[in-house]
């Protein structure tokens, strides 16, 4: 700290200065005021004692395979589809449907992976490479015969109201682990099916959904003009001083109001990422051999490599919950040949590389990775070689952050219809995932409009045949 020299000319501060100098203080009270269950929530929830489980896990990873991956066809294996390809289903439809469907075999063969003998699609080998690390729930089933009521459901717990989102309720539970990062991070994020409604903080304060990056598969450049030094820092300065002036100022003369204190809280996590973020974000910085490992250097997986990369520097800077977005859009009702081999080349390659980065790292055992989709696709055809949404049976898979690898959970029926074996719902998988954070579902509350909210509503439980 430079002396203060008795000789020199005294600071003069007009309105606007004083504004500006004085913005962030009073903006950083408010702030302060407002967040007691923020950044400070692990202390506030007494997490990893009392009534709350010791965490396995640290941070989620959430690879979101957009519009329902065909889990006959990567990791469901139901050598009935083979036999019986042409022939009617052998029992009744879901209620919402009236065709007469028939079978339909897949077009990748499946083979026993690894040591424990995994049952993997050809459609993704490179995961396939990772067996032993894989958990496979085979019994998933979900609310939301459309795409919006399922993405709805498997990002926020709801599938026809404005909810918190799972990164969201993270966030709000443990705060970031990083003191001038987010915790929560959207890579990605689809603007279709809810768009910023499944990565947002709804009632929960706003603090809390999640920052942005690019949008429906591409990360962008990984280059903030603000925060990498395109735009002169200096003016950047004034202009942070400036909003956080007027924004304080408005909010002492309105009193409480959660836009004004959600416009506060955005501009100081903006001047505070400025010192953190153009590292974290430089992929730049990486080697080729790590570039190549991620097929960054192929059109086929650049942009996803790209994303999973990112994905990686968040989560060993201490972000808590990262969202990485497809992009490819799962969703064959015809062409499924095509349209899944297209998806599959393009993420196959970096989820594994994450993997594999992850474990070189000593982050993969902290580190809950999930792969999945809305809803799963019906064994019978749709047209004459495409698939339907099924939300009555698919397959979601884990890694790492305290599960069993190379081990399949539950089962849907002999074709792949229905959930039959230790059905596991999305309130269940979503109160699976805050245990092995160190979170009882059933705790994590927040009162609005005179009801305590959760994540799981009034359901969810614990899956733990799956934990390690």
């Amino acid at each position: 700290m430079k002396a203060l020299d008795p000789a020199a000319e005294p600071l003069v501060l007009d309105r606007r200065r004083l504004l500006g100098r004085g913005g962030f203080a009073l903006g950083s009270l408010a702030v302060s005021a407002m967040t007691p269950i923020g950044a400070r929530a692990a202390e506030a929830i007494d997490l990893g004692g009392g009534l709350h489980p010791t965490p396995r896990a640290k941070r989620v990873i959430f690879l979101f395979m957009h519009g329902g991956p065909s889990h006959v066809d990567t990791f469901d294996y139901k050598p009935r589809l083979a036999t019986d390809d042409g022939k009617p289903l052998p029992f009744d439809l879901p209620p919402n449907l009236d065709a007469v469907p028939k079978l339909m075999k897949g077009p990748w063969e499946f083979a026993r992976r690894g040591q424990s003998g995994l049952w993997v699609s050809e459609l993704l080998p490179h995961m396939a490479t990772h067996a032993d690390s894989l958990c496979v729930i085979r019994s998933m089933h979900t609310r939301g015969q459309s795409h919006g009521q399922a993405v709805g459901m498997i990002n926020t717990g709801s599938d026809n109201l404005v909810r918190p989102s799972v990164g969201a309720w993270i966030s709000y539970a443990l705060g970031s682990g990083h003191p001038d990062l987010p915790a929560h991070i959207a890579i990605g994020p689809a603007t279709a099916h809810g768009g910023p409604r499944n990565y947002g903080a709804a009632f929960l304060p706003a603090m809390h959904q999640a920052t942005a990056i690019g949008s429906n598969g591409k990360p962008g450049s990984g280059k903030i003009p603000h925060l990498t030094g395109t735009v002169d820092s200096n003016r950047v300065d004034r202009r942070m001083e400036m909003l956080a002036a007027l924004n304080a100022s408005h909010l002492s003369r309105s009193g409480p109001d959660r836009e004004i204190e959600g416009a506060i809280q955005a501009v100081d996590l903006a001047r505070r990422m400025r010192s953190a973020a153009p590292e974290v974000f430089d992929l730049e910085s990486e080697t080729a051999a790590t570039e190549r490992a991620y097929g960054i250097d192929e059109s086929a997986t650049r942009e996803f490599g790209r994303s999973c990369l990112l994905a990686r520097r968040l989560a060993e800077s201490g972000v808590r919950f990262i969202t990485v977005s497809s992009g490819q859009v799962w969703d064959q009702h015809s062409n499924l040949q095509k349209g899944h081999e297209k998806n599959a080349l393009a993420t196959d390659k970096p989820i594994a590389a994450l993997i594999t980065d992850l474990k070189q790292r000593g982050l993969w055992d902290d580190t809950l990775i999930v792969w999945g989709g809305e809803f799963g696709r019906t064994p019978v055809v749709q047209g004459s070689n495409g698939r339907d949404h099924n939300p009555q049976g698919f397959s979601c898979v884990l890694s790492g952050g305290g599960v069993r690898g190379g081990f399949a959970y539950g089962a849907t029926d002999e074709f792949g219809y229905y959930a039959r074996e230790n059905r596991v719902h999305m309130h269940d998988l979503h109160a699976t995932m805050l245990h092995l954070l160190g979170i009882d579902h059933t705790q994590l509350t927040y009162r609005y409009a005179g009801r305590d909210f959760r994540l799981t509503d009034v359901h969810g439980r614990i899956v733990d045949g799956i934990f390690a």
